[in-house]
């Protein structure tokens, strides 16, 4: 709202009511997104169970953590899918955008294909992957026991119930895939013409000109990835089903403790710590990605 009796300029009336258009999402944000999160450092602080009044505990939460067995093994079991799984969807989101990228008569048709399991819901996914992996009835182990190889309880076995969700995982690569393609159509053909003629192979190409080129796809896939899989949640609590972690809590990641905590226990206090160590975990690491990356990403410019 302008001062009574003061004329606005054109640039101030721009400002004003752009100010305007974006206020619902400004609002939003702030009530939304911003009060929850200074909420949540307030509630870590305080032993809360949501239909009681908090009670300002101070480190005791955060003391508490780091006595919990629950919190090591979320931990681990995370670990293994970030630092396992990312770079598996990685490079296999890398060799589909290669193939994508084929002139081939209907690639249009084989790009949409890998991209839709992208756009199923992650409920429905889980729900057709219990069938896929049944150790009795599914469709993967009916078709290794064709093959005369072995066939795994891939649900029930805790060896084996990470590999089904990184397997499960590499299903919805074709997002990443679809990245990479935009910005493999995007280094220019220059490139390899001249190492053609210098007598590059297609290894040399691809280790001294593609890579580098991706590179900066790369440090964004990596670091959505690792964030994304700090968060796994769905996928591990439908196929456990239900249970805390499924067998031997093979399937008990961070943010499945986290939910466990404050909507199952009701320590809303505790489970608010949980999210603020996990928070702190998550910057850490995309700094020392960040930090690193100033060695392997190279941009146009440079």
């Amino acid at each position: 709202m302008k001062p009574k009796g003061m004329t606005l300029n054109r640039s101030q009336k721009q400002f004003w009511l752009g100010l305007a258009f974006a206020s619902p999402y400004i609002v939003g944000f702030l009530l939304l997104t911003m009060l929850p999160f200074i909420q949540s450092f307030y509630f870590s602080f305080t032993e809360y169970d949501i239909f009681s009044k908090p009670k300002w505990v101070g480190f005791d939460n955060y003391i508490k953590i780091f006595q919990d067995d629950n919190f090591y093994k979320s931990l681990s079991n995370t670990f293994y899918m970030a630092f396992i799984s990312v770079p598996i969807s990685l490079v296999v989101s890398l060799l589909i955008a290669l193939l994508l990228n084929l002139k081939v008569k209907g690639i249009s048709i084989y790009r949409t294909i890998f991209y839709l399991p992208t756009v199923v819901p992650g409920i429905a996914m889980s729900i057709l992957w219990l069938w896929v992996l049944n150790p009795d009835m599914g469709i993967l182990n009916t078709l290794l026991r064709a093959l005369h190889l072995p066939d795994p309880a891939w649900l029930t076995d805790p060896d084996f119930t990470k590999p089904s969700l990184i397997l499960m995982g590499l299903f919805g690569t074709g997002g990443g895939a679809l990245i990479y393609l935009a910005a493999l159509q995007g280094i220019p053909k220059e490139f390899y013409e001249a190492s053609s003629i210098d007598g590059a192979g297609w290894w040399a190409k691809l280790w001294y000109i593609t890579l580098p080129a991706l590179s900066p796809i790369t440090l964004f896939t990596l670091i959505m990835g690792l964030i994304g899989a700090f968060q796994i949640f769905t996928e591990a609590f439908i196929l456990a089903g239900g249970s805390l972690g499924g067998p031997d809590q093979s399937m008990l990641f961070y943010a499945v403790n986290l939910y466990h905590e404050a909507f199952t226990n009701l320590n809303m206090g505790y489970a608010s710590a949980l999210a603020w160590i996990l928070f702190v975990i998550v910057v850490f690491i995309t700094i020392v990605i960040f930090k690193t990356s100033l060695r392997w990403v190279y941009y146009g410019g440079e």
